[in-house]
This record gives C-alpha cells, sequence and structure tokens, in this order.
C-alpha cells in the first residue's frame, strides 16, 4: 500500500571485543616508555629474513603479494614448517583451500605439520575467539580476501570486508604482540587487490615475483618499518617447493660468458647484495611506422634517454631501428648504474659484433654522453672479480679504496665514445689496460 515502507536505522556491531584488556590508550611521556626485550622472530630463511630486515618483529603486520600460482602458499607453508620444527606453535588459517588440500600440500613438500594448527574458516570472528585462548608465535592467513566479519557490510572480498579483517588482525598483532602474515593477489596493473589503504595499514608489505615459465621467484619488499626496502630474496621453485638461491648471481647469467653479439654483464646492486646480470640487446631494422622501444625488465623511459644520448653523443644511428632490450632471469633494474652496459649492448647490436671477452661495465650516462659515478663500486668490483671477469668499464670518478679491484683491469672512463671503443678492442691484456 501506499507510504507502508518504514525507516529502519541499524546499529553497527561494535568491535569493541578486539581490543585487550591489558593494553590502554593512556598518555604519556615518550621517555618513560617501557622497552622490553622482543628480538626478532628468526624465520630459518636467510632470503626471506634479508628483506624483512633480520626477522620478523613481534606485533607486526605483513602482507605478502604476489599472482595466483606463484608460490605464495608454499612459501608460507614452508616458513611455519620450520618454525613448528624448533617448537614453536604456529596458526594457519586458510580460507581458499580446505583441511584434506593443505593436508596434501604439506605431504608434497615433505611437511609433517607437527606443532602447526590448521583452522579452515573464513569467518574472522572465530578465528580471533580462538586465538585468544592461544599464544602462538605466528598466525598465517591466507588470504585476507576470503576473510569477512559479522556486522560489517559486504561480502568477503569487498573493500569494507577487507579493510575492517585488515584492521582487526592488526589490533591482534600489536596487543597479543604476535606477528601476523597475510597472503593477498595481485591484479592485472600489478599492484595488490583491495582497497589502497590496506598498503597504509600493514607494517611490510613484500612482493613475489616470477616469470610464468621460470623457475626463479623473486622476494622484494615494497614497504617495510622495520628495515631497508631494497633487498631482494632469490628462490628457486622445485618439486619440493622453494629452495634458496645461494649465489644469484651465477643464476642470473646462467652460461659462460662468449662472444655474444649485443650482451653485456653488468654488476648491480639489490640493497647491501651485489649480483651481476645478462642485459641483452637487439636492433633491428624498423618496419612501417616510428622505430619501437620495447624494454623488459628495464625502464622504458630510461632506455629512450639512453638512445637519444648514444644517437646525439656517440654518433651512432638508431633513428631507423627497433631496439629490444631484455634483462634476462626475470629480475627487473631500476638504478641507473645499468646505463652504460645498456648503451654497450646497443651499440654492440648494431654493429653485430661482440663486446670484449670476460667484461662487465657500470655507470650512469649523462645528457651530455659523460659517464657518471654510482654508489660501492668497489663491491660491484669484488663480484665481478669473485665469478672470474678480466675487465671492468667504469667511471673515471669512482672512489675506490685501496685495494679495490685488485684481480681484474680496470677501464676508465669519462666519455661514453670512449667506453665504446675500450669495449670492442679484442685485445685482452692487463698490461694495456694499465698503460691506458
Amino acid at each position: 500500500s501506499w507510504n507502508s515502507f518504514q525507516a529502519v536505522s541499524v546499529e553497527r556491531k561494535t568491535r569493541s571485543n578486539l581490543r585487550s584488556p591489558i593494553q590502554s590508550a593512556r598518555p604519556q611521556e615518550l621517555v618513560s616508555v617501557d622497552l622490553e626485550a622482543s628480538p626478532r622472530l628468526d624465520l630459518g630463511l636467510s632470503e626471506f629474513d634479508r628483506v624483512l630486515g633480520g626477522g620478523l618483529v613481534p606485533g607486526s603486520l605483513v602482507l605478502l603479494g604476489g599472482e595466483p600460482g606463484v608460490g605464495k602458499s608454499t612459501l608460507l607453508l614452508q616458513i611455519c614448517s620450520l618454525l613448528a620444527a624448533r617448537g614453536n606453535p604456529v596458526m594457519y588459517v586458510s580460507g581458499e583451500e580446505s583441511a584434506r588440500q593443505v593436508r596434501l600440500r604439506s605431504l608434497r613438500l615433505g611437511i609433517s605439520g607437527e606443532n602447526i594448527t590448521l583452522v579452515p574458516d573464513t569467518n574472522l570472528d572465530s578465528v580471533l575467539d580462538y586465538l585468544s585462548s592461544v599464544q602462538p608465535s605466528l598466525v598465517v592467513v591466507d588470504s585476507i580476501r576470503t576473510m569477512f566479519l559479522d556486522g560489517v557490510v559486504g561480502a568477503a572480498g569487498s573493500l569494507s570486508q577487507v579493510r575492517e579483517c585488515a584492521v582487526a588482525l592488526m589490533r591482534y598483532a600489536k596487543d597479543a604482540s604476535v606477528p601476523v602474515v597475510m597472503a593477498g593477489h595481485v591484479t592485472k596493473e600489478g599492484s595488490i587487490a583491495g582497497p589502497g589503504t590496506l598498503e597504509h595499514i600493514v607494517d611490510v608489505v613484500l612482493y613475489m615475483e616470477g616469470e610464468r615459465h621460470s623457475a626463479y621467484r623473486l622476494l622484494r619488499g615494497v614497504k617495510n618499518r622495520f628495515g631497508s626496502t631494497d633487498e631482494l630474496g632469490v628462490f628457486e621453485m622445485v618439486s619440493s617447493g622453494l629452495i634458496e638461491v645461494e649465489n644469484p648471481s651465477t643464476a642470473f647469467i646462467g652460461r659462460e660468458q662468449g662472444d655474444i653479439i649485443g650482451s653485456v654483464i653488468v654488476p648491480v646492486l639489490e640493497g647491501t647484495r651485489p649480483l651481476l646480470v645478462e642485459i641483452q640487446a637487439l636492433s633491428t631494422p624498423a618496419g612501417y611506422g616510428p622505430p619501437r622501444r620495447v624494454g623488459n625488465g628495464f625502464d622504458v623511459n630510461r632506455l629512450l634517454l639512453i638512445a637519444a644520448v648514444l644517437s646525439r653523443r656517440a654518433r651512432v644511428k638508431l633513428s631507423d631501428q627497433d631496439l629490444i632490450v631484455n634483462v634476462t632471469g626475470g629480475l627487473r633494474i631500476s638504478e641507473p648504474a645499468a646505463d652504460l652496459g645498456v648503451a654497450l649492448a646497443i651499440v654492440s647490436s648494431v654493429r653485430d659484433q661482440p663486446l670484449r671477452h670476460r667484461l662487465v661495465a657500470f655507470g650512469e650516462l649523462g645528457l651530455g654522453g659523460e659517464v657518471r659515478a654510482v654508489s660501492q663500486p668497489s663491491r660491484r668490483l669484488a663480484e665481478a672479480a669473485r665469478l672470474g671477469f678480466e675487465n671492468c668499464i667504469l667511471p673515471k670518478d669512482s672512489r675506490l679504496p685501496d685495494g679495490a679491484g685488485d684481480g681484474i683491469s680496470l677501464l676508465e672512463v669519462e666519455l661514453l665514445s670512449r667506453a665504446t671503443s675500450l669495449a670492442f678492442d679484442r685485445r685482452n691484456t692487463r698490461k694495456e689496460a694499465e698503460e691506458f
């Protein structure tokens, strides 16, 4: 009938029970805050601990993102196994898989399952009620998009549910001083699915990367309130799970360097770790339309800058050439130290000539064609010498300590034009390099 609708206000269920009565919000002077001994939790995986900054901080909330099938659940279950093997109780909340499916995966990975409490539930209220009665050393939630809270509008995975569930887990982690690791999916744009505030709520954001047809997985820190975000962890996917790669440089190089046209080895820094990566370049005559610039693992805007400097300062004709630059192994390079290596690889492809044998190169290119110094050149040289490389083209103004570069010929340059002439000199005697 007409005017029969009646407005009814529905009060939202409060979440006051998520607050611990021990915690108080009374104001106090900063100097009077009591700092109890709370060491980081060693996970047993040095590559994972490196990215975290030395282990998990008690009470921290960690978000692990990655594409479906990249190995997030496998890595989290292995971490639980390593902690449980040392007698630390762990809780694994599975919202995507049933108990039987998780058990099958654990058998495939060779995990016994002792000291690992499995909670195959998506109702976060029930999970938090159980957590209030136990004290695990680590809580894993796989994944945050499958969790929901009663009284919050929206289905599981909606913006409001994901945000409120993350806040509830953050309150539990801070009050109980227990680290919580959440798994999240990555959208087609490369960002973690869910509201943008999700990454602001958590303490640490990690991304797990890897090519679909590659066995290597890269763990990279994007946000870390307790450490650096420049570290990189390298894993290899095998039949028994993820194993650590102790020497990533050999993995990214992958073969004995010979006379390969358009290929150069560049020592880059990922946090405190020097890595030797192979950069390949290919130039082909452009067909119809303007020439293309394609970068796989390398910034396209940076590639445009390098191509412009080569055309203007080194007199390399690229106006009718398509350029394709690829970083092997699925690694992404963002630091400018790879500029010189990319430029030499392009020139090698254009001239159809290989570079000097056993050569590495690093340096930043300026718009005037000058080669600028980069940070920590001694560590880059030490890694190159350790793997048997004999020649290195580097900026002349690099500040090297005494003894740096022992065992490797240093070819110092100021301009890109000089670097291109030295890179194609097939003579390979240390005496000539010292005379230069």
